[in-house]
């Protein structure tokens, strides 16, 4: 479509059911939305004139419902796609050129008849698109190029998985278009991950790009990781009364790498013991009995958080299941279950080399004050400086909401609903 008729279409309402799905129908929220890929469109036109045909794609961030720490064993976890999500702007061309103008981050372009690893593209963007573009290239998928231009309100640094989200959505429009949506979600999913393991040089596992190009509530079970079982669910919250909210502490990630690191790396001293490379490979039974041998071997805080471990894969299959039987009251019982483990066991609040800064704990605590003590609210993500999460009855989500940005600053709370598709392509 052209772009000025795509825009003349928006501002005059158009694109109520494509954005209806993503957003909900809240005539507000819609209104909003349109506004932001109007704005898009007219930001694509400045920086691209030439092209006129454009199309529009969108991937969801994803919050942890339950499993934490947990992916990295090969346990279980569930996971949901929000309302958050990277949109871009796009328009193909026959060029072998991806050009990709990212807001806030700028320009940039890759040749496709390069595609090795360049290493001083590592950590950079850039590597990701790379990265898939070559891992569809190994396919056998001939991509013709693209010019494009993406924002996305994934807030970088929360919990949210705004990589997982950007891998996505380079991943849904070269599948759209190249590949006549073949590949599918899982499978970019993967592709996502190889870009970011062989071009990023993260080496990160597969639950966040599975849950954003899955989309919806998803059940995913890592014992074999290679082709982990992947299982859709629905539950709407909001119907049963509750709103999903996310709180950035605004706690700083620096210094933290090797608080992140000693998580996998303990709970797989303790699978050591046993012969074992990770947790899921261990009898948990066996474990229990073991844990007087473990003392002196392994460190106390790792013996915790091998506990954390069992439970909490258990708990990850339960609440799926206590989604599916429409048993909130089950769920939650389930909930506060993983945000006491998290707390005690796997102790991901706060980092021993910070103890001074502990907006984590104090977000939970200033919670409960507003929301009682049975509060559903835990950790999120991989914790130690970032967010929170809370299931907030309805009618109590905006005094919430307005407490926690009283805290840590207007704008710290977001109020999110669960999506339930993962990358599309919208028109």
């Amino acid at each position: 479509m052209k772009a000025k008729e795509l825009i003349n279409q928006l501002n005059n309402s158009g694109l109520k059911e494509e954005l209806s799905v993503l957003y909900g129908a809240d005539a507000s929220v819609l209104y909003t939305q349109r506004h932001r890929y109007s704005k898009a469109i007219e930001r694509f036109t400045e920086i691209f004139p030439e092209r006129e045909d454009v199309h529009l794609f969108s991937a969801p961030g994803r919050s942890e419902i339950g499993g934490n720490h947990t992916d990295h064993q090969r346990g279980c976890a569930l996971g949901a796609a929000i309302n958050l999500d990277v949109v871009a702007v796009v328009a193909f061309h026959d060029e072998g050129v991806i050009r990709l103008y990212s807001e806030g981050y700028g320009m940039t372009e890759i040749d496709l008849s390069d595609l090795d690893i360049h290493e001083n593209e590592k950590g950079k963007s850039i590597g990701i698109v790379r990265g898939i573009a070559a891992r569809f290239a190994q396919m056998g998928v001939k991509i013709g190029g693209f010019d494009a231009y993406s924002v996305s309100d994934v807030l970088s640094g929360s919990g949210l998985s705004s990589s997982a989200a950007f891998e996505t959505l380079i991943g849904t429009i070269i599948d759209v278009q190249y590949n006549d949506g073949k590949a599918g979600e899982i499978e970019i999913a993967k592709i996502g991950q190889y870009a970011e393991n062989v071009y990023f040089g993260k080496g990160s596992g597969l639950l966040d790009q599975m849950v954003c190009s899955v989309g919806g509530f998803v059940f995913l079970d890592f014992r074999d990781a290679e082709q982990p079982v992947v299982e859709k669910h629905s539950f709407d919250f909001a119907k049963a009364g509750y709103n999903l909210c996310i709180t950035d502490t605004k706690g700083s990630h620096s210094d933290l790498t090797d608080d992140y690191v000693a998580v996998p790396s303990e709970m797989k001293q303790v699978a050591a013991q046993f012969g074992k490379e990770v947790l899921r490979e261990v009898d948990e039974k066996e474990f229990f009995q073991a844990i007087p041998a473990l003392r002196g071997k392994c460190s106390d805080r790792a013996i915790l958080r091998a506990m954390h471990f069992f439970g909490e894969n258990n708990r990850a299959i339960a609440e799926a299941d206590a989604l599916d039987r429409g048993d909130p009251e089950r769920f939650f019982t389930l909930y506060h279950q993983s945000a006491d483990s998290s707390a005690n066991l796997l102790q991901n609040l706060y980092a021993t080399k910070k103890p001074l800064e502990q907006g984590i704990p104090l977000a939970i605590a200033v919670s409960k004050s507003v929301l009682g003590n049975d509060a559903s609210v835990r950790v999120h993500g991989g914790g130690f400086a970032g967010t929170i999460q809370a299931f907030v009855p309805l009618d109590q989500t905006e005094a919430y909401r307005e407490k926690m940005d009283a805290l840590f600053g207007a704008g710290s709370c977001y109020v999110l609903r669960i999506r339930p598709v993962g990358g599309v392509k919208i028109v």
